[in-house]
């Protein structure tokens, strides 16, 4: 059941005038596609899944990037009857605007893992089993998973003009991520991480900030802001400065964009004024721990936690438990619990919390329910921890979708 695209011009008098402006505001943003008209992005509601439309969409969809053209999957869709044929007639509806996309703005890492038996002492030099360097960096791995899920993703980020700069620019262009608002600085390194793997399963991280800390401009760029302003939904995380995840926040809410900010990342307290412009914090059970200073070993002890987060701004907070699976808490309202999708066999959890929080986002800017979001959000998440490193281990849509159908 695949999807593609109906050729049908459009035709601004009957698009209505919300949808007009909506186009021209794209059209508007600099250093973003040139849509033509003809050449829209038809995402397939998925809302209703039983209510389908017949239409059958193209099987690819060019989208024109300053000079280099760029295929974009198109969304395997739930399509009914997807055998009949497009209609093409003068009462056809006018093709929708570009989907509004995925912006993730934060960290860049290239980690370096080395396998020791155990850690050198003071003064000691000891061999590593083995040493491998990969793209990461919790930004990083959200942005390729929003692109590996065939959601338009751009990522707004900072490299160094280095080796480890090129590793990640590949990586996010190999999953399909926009890379114009990705910029490289000259005054400080790529950020990276030394990841001390020891026999006994114990792990020890040191962190460069490099690129992903400092050399932000004070004041973001008029540019950089637009494409916040533009998305259907932003993805945050605590990788990079505060300032910088603020005044996203706060040109998202202006803009009426809803902002998800993953908690994972700096070990410090949130500001409040962060807070007051996020939609969804999203926090994994120690994360919550730590930022509400109260215990969360049982799912009630988590529950008066999150009231806490409630109480500081956040009307909306998704959980993520581990082998216990997520829950999503909306202020006033019962819980929504969704158990893991258990995997075949568990061979890296690095990365599952990026994708689940990704995989969370790309279903509610699609129009998904909740619920329909979390299992989304889980089958992705279960599909990422069956494969080695992060960011090779981030599923494509469609096997998200086989695995959705399977259960």
């Amino acid at each position: 059941s695949h999807g593609g695209h109906n050729h049908a011009q459009t035709n601004p008098k009957r698009e209505g005038t919300a949808r007009v402006q909506h186009r021209r505001n794209w059209e508007k943003m600099r250093g973003i596609a040139a849509f033509s008209p003809s050449k829209h992005w038809h995402p397939i509601n998925q809302n209703h899944p039983t209510k389908q439309s017949n239409r059958s969409l193209t099987t690819t969809n060019q989208i024109q990037f300053n000079t280099t053209t760029r295929r974009v999957n198109p969304l395997p869709s739930f399509a009914i009857n997807p055998s009949k044929t497009p209609t093409h007639n003068s009462t056809a509806p006018p093709p929708p605007p570009p989907l509004p996309p995925l912006v993730v703005v934060g960290s860049a890492n290239a980690d370096v893992y080395v396998e020791i038996d155990r850690l050198p002492k003071e003064g000691e030099t000891i061999s590593a089993k083995t040493g491998q360097t990969l793209a990461g960096g919790k930004g990083a791995n959200q942005a390729v998973c929003g692109g590996k899920l065939s959601y338009p993703t751009y990522f707004v980020g900072q490299v160094g003009e280095d080796a480890h700069g090129k590793l990640i620019t590949q990586a996010l262009h190999g999953g399909g991520v926009h890379l114009d608002y990705l910029n490289t600085v000259s005054a400080a390194p790529t950020g990276h991480a030394v990841v001390m793997l020891q026999s006994d399963g114990q792990n020890s991280i040191i962190i460069v900030g490099g690129a992903n800390m400092s050399s932000w401009p004070q004041t973001l760029s008029d540019e950089s802001l637009e494409v916040v302003r533009n998305a259907g939904i932003v993805l945050l995380q605590r990788e990079i400065p505060d300032s910088v995840n603020f005044q996203v926040a706060k040109a998202a809410r202006t803009a009426g964009v809803p902002v998800i900010l993953d908690a994972g990342g700096v070990d410090a307290p949130i500001p409040p004024e962060l807070l007051s412009f996020v939609d969804f914090l999203s926090p994994n059970e120690s994360e919550l721990a730590r930022l509400t200073g109260m215990p969360t070993e049982s799912f009630e002890q988590i529950s008066q936690a999150v009231v806490k987060c409630h109480k500081l701004g956040v009307k909306q907070v998704l959980v993520k438990l581990g082998a216990k699976g997520s829950a999503l808490f909306i202020e006033g309202e019962e819980p929504i619990k969704q158990p893991i999708i258990s995997a075949a066999r568990v061979l890296d959890t690095t990365g599952a919390g990026d994708t689940f929080t990704a995989a969370f986002a790309v279903a509610l800017v699609e129009g998904k329910s909740k619920k329909e979001c979390l299992r989304f959000a889980a089958a992705a998440a279960s599909l990422c921890v069956q494969v080695k490193g992060a960011i090779p281990s981030m599923p494509d849509r469609k096997s998200v979708l086989d695995l959705l159908q399977s259960l």
